[in-house]
């Protein structure tokens, strides 16, 4: 799998998308797929359209909330991102996106590598279509979580 972090073209993706389904840009004009790997202070990760979806992009605010590296992350199924219990809710959420282009204000429970779980808030689901339309899967993006005991 090829290392998508600073990927200009899968970072064209990721905002284009974003763009066209949300109708507001996910970061500046002038800011660039190293910008968002790196210094971004939201959450961002995608997944690909596998019959069992595996990130296949996690910036570091991502890799350090949830505990992974990036080859841990991007060998990861998505599903794995929830506990069992919530993995039903996840999957209405991501059929949802599917349908409607993306879902904003989206509030959901995760758990981290080690086990603990962290609410994701007010977070936005988004489809990764290229400008033929064609699926390459979905991202999220949130900037807000609580820690859970």
């Amino acid at each position: 799998m090829p290392n998508l972090s600073t990927d200009p073209a899968f970072f064209e993706l990721l905002t284009k998308s974003y763009l066209r389904l949300v109708g507001r840009p996910l970061v500046h004009l002038g800011l660039g797929p190293a910008w968002l790997y790196g210094e971004a202070r939201f959450v961002v990760v995608a997944h690909n359209t596998d019959s069992d979806p595996r990130f296949v992009y996690a910036n570091r605010r991502a890799q350090n909330l949830f505990g992974y590296g990036w080859w841990e992350f991007t060998a990861l199924p998505s599903r794995l991102s929830a506990e069992a219990p919530e993995r039903e809710e996840r999957q209405r959420l991501l059929d949802a996106v599917t349908t409607n282009g993306f879902i904003e204000n989206y509030r959901c429970l995760r758990v981290r590598k080690s086990g603990a779980r962290f609410r994701m808030e007010d977070g936005l689901v988004w489809q990764l279509l290229d400008e033929d339309g064609k699926s390459h899967g979905q991202a999220a993006t949130f900037s807000k979580w609580t820690d859970q005991v």
